[in-house]
């Protein structure tokens, strides 16, 4: 894809907070969670974190797998998307916030902390980069 000179420094600068690149992408997971069965909570749980990072929730899709099973949901979000997925057995979930923008996909965390009440939690950031052709 290319892009002009003037249309790329319009993106860094609506990018600007970011520096050199689109968005940040959080992967977090938790061990010994609690809450990992229930869907009401978890679809609240999507519907908190995404206001709290200052995204735009436009849709959200969740499911529960049988009686004791897991959750998956993913709220599609004007600026990328959120998702949950647990395994109830196991008492462990994973996250992953995707945004660009102004959005803050660390004041998600407070809010998923809250829903697992984990004993241990590994976030992993990675900085989803921008590539254009000279």
């Amino acid at each position: 894809m290319e892009m002009s000179e003037l249309g790329l420094k319009a993106l860094m600068q609506t990018n600007a907070s970011h520096g050199e690149w689109a968005g940040l992408h959080l992967l977090i997971d938790f061990w010994d969670a609690d809450n990992t069965d229930s869907l009401e909570l978890c679809s609240a749980a999507l519907r908190d974190a995404a206001e709290a990072c200052g995204s735009t929730l436009l849709d959200l899709s969740i499911r529960k797998y049988g009686e004791l099973g897991g959750v998956s949901g993913v709220g599609l979000l004007a600026e990328s998307h959120i998702s949950i997925h647990t395994w109830s057995e196991y008492r462990r979930a994973s996250c992953d916030v995707y945004v660009c923008g102004q959005c803050d996909p660390y004041m998600c965390v407070p809010v998923l902390k809250k829903l697992f009440n984990a004993d241990r939690m590994k976030l992993t950031e990675i900085k989803r980069m921008l590539e254009f052709k000279a």
